[in-house]
């Protein structure tokens, strides 16, 4: 695939000065100066901890024929060709989606953000049009999709190039006619989302996290907002009723607004009736359905399942129909169990998760039987969660275990320290162990007949990360080892 430059500067907002020729073919885009090659754009960003500015000529030495940036470089290669810019992050986006020919046009587009359950509900949408003899594509937290092809997923939502290729592979190789994508608020303060054409977007929830990233919980919520603010009137913007912030959400928006909640009133509505360790029963638009997944979060998650597709065109029937059969989401509430007793994995890692699952535990769980707590908090992350976690995790456990998640760059016993603080001592034995597999064999080790063990914090992940160093560690691995369960 080769462009000309002229081409694919269409549209880029807030030039400012063009150096050098543009009639000039592109093979390429990148803002790691570590992937150039011959032909390339290479796009200069401003970062927290590293200026794409500072790598500029080493771009060039890669081969980069062409430098998108905000300010004017000093470089030695007058045939380069330098484009000055006011926002490099939004000119990526640009650059982009012209690069991979708009491939969000041909196709259905759904993004999904808020604090929880963005895995959950477009894992489902995927799975269910999947179901449907529909080629699907995903782009989540877990995995990138496409028609069950699988890339590996380094982040919640990739940066602008690695969104419009897998899109362009996703309509142009596997025939995709729908994609839902997780929509994170990182993603959206950098734009990374920005002239995609999203066909409906949805809101879940916004509760205390990234304020490591953002300045204040506003700040959190109006990034959040971006994504219904981009919206075209032709679109959908579904909201969550139940969260007291969903009418900020869609104050500005163009889009048709609909909403779904349990306890609102809502266009769409589901009541539970039973919760069971297996499934739910719950009352879908006046429909009795049992659900495969656990708890209300995840009722108010299909519940966004079911209004999206039927937005999406599917029969209401057809809709409760494929929900009911979809399976749980891999580390969501994900249970092992055996000779009487339940262990939980599960990613909660913000205060609001962890309160919500240990809450249906408690409501789940019969007389007699403990809740045994395994959790911990990330490094180099907002700090100020840590004891709110400590809290909400004692006063609902019997028995909490403190230790380690992906400590990254911090040290592991100052954050469980920290998470300590916020513990309250007279309602549950607190224990601290840092090393999480002797923590994980520790709870299981001393839970008894008919307890549950919930594991929190990395559910899906397969790594920790410490130092600068990510090594194979899986809960579930560790799970499944200790009570001798089978994949």
């Amino acid at each position: 695939m080769a462009k000309l430059l002229n081409n694919i500067l269409q549209g880029v907002e807030g030039i400012k000065q063009i150096s050098g020729n543009t009639d000039i073919e592109i093979k390429g885009i990148h803002f790691d100066s570590r992937h150039i090659e011959d032909d390339f754009v290479f796009v200069a960003i401003p970062g927290s901890q590293v200026d794409g500015h500072d790598y500029i000529q080493q771009a060039i030495n890669s081969g980069a024929t062409a430098i998108v940036c905000q300010r004017m470089p000093q470089i030695y290669d007058q045939t380069v060709t330098v484009v000055i810019v006011e926002n490099s992050h939004l000119a990526l986006a640009r650059l982009s989606t012209n690069f991979y020919d708009n491939p969000s046009n041909e196709l259905s587009l759904v993004g999904v953000t808020g604090t929880n359950g963005k895995t959950t509900i477009a894992t489902s949408l995927y799975k269910l049009f999947e179901q449907m003899g529909q080629n699907a594509g995903l782009i989540s937290t877990i995995r990138y999709l496409m028609h069950n092809y699988e890339w590996i997923a380094t982040r919640t939502t990739p940066d602008a190039v690695t969104i419009n290729m897998l899109l362009r592979k996703m309509v142009s190789q596997y025939g995709c006619s729908h994609a839902f994508m997780e929509v994170s608020s990182h993603a959206l303060d950098q734009h990374r989302t920005a002239y995609l054409d999203f066909d409906g977007a949805i809101f879940t929830n916004i509760t205390h996290d990234h304020l490591d990233y953002h300045p204040s919980f506003r700040d959190y919520l109006y990034a959040k907002k971006k994504l219904f603010d981009q919206l075209k009137p032709q679109a959908f913007a579904l909201v969550n009723a139940d969260d007291k912030n969903h009418n900020i959400i869609t104050q500005n928006t163009k889009a048709r607004v609909y909403t779904y909640g349990l306890k609102n009133m809502a266009d769409f509505k589901a009541r539970i009736l039973e919760k069971h360790f297996d499934g739910t029963l719950a009352i879908i638009d006046g429909h009795e359905v049992w659900l495969n997944l656990i708890g209300e979060f995840n009722v108010s998650n299909l519940l966004a399942v079911y209004a999206a597709a039927s937005l999406l065109g599917i029969d209401k029937d057809t809709a409760l129909q494929m929900i009911s059969a979809l399976p749980p989401v891999d580390g969501r509430f994900e249970i092992f169990s055996t000779d009487g007793l339940t262990a939980v994995v599960d990613y909660a890692h913000t205060p609001d998760a962890l309160e919500k699952i240990l809450t249906e535990l408690v409501t789940i769980r019969q007389p007699g039987q403990r809740i045994i707590t395994v959790v911990g908090a990330g490094g180099n992350r907002d700090k100020t969660k840590r004891p709110e976690m400590g809290k909400i995790a004692s006063l609902l456990s019997d028995v909490l275990i403190i230790t380690s998640d992906n400590p990254r760059s911090e040290e592991p016993e100052q954050i469980i320290q920290q998470i300590e603080q916020g513990t309250d001592k007279n309602t549950c034995t607190v224990i601290k162990i840092t090393d999480r597999r002797e923590a994980i064999h520790s709870a299981l080790s001393i839970a008894r007949l008919g307890d549950i063990v919930l594991v929190a914090g990395k559910g899906h992940e397969t790594y920790q990360e410490i130092k600068g160093v990510k090594y194979h560690f899986d809960d579930r691995e560790i799970i499944r080892e200790f009570l001798d369960i089978k994949k």
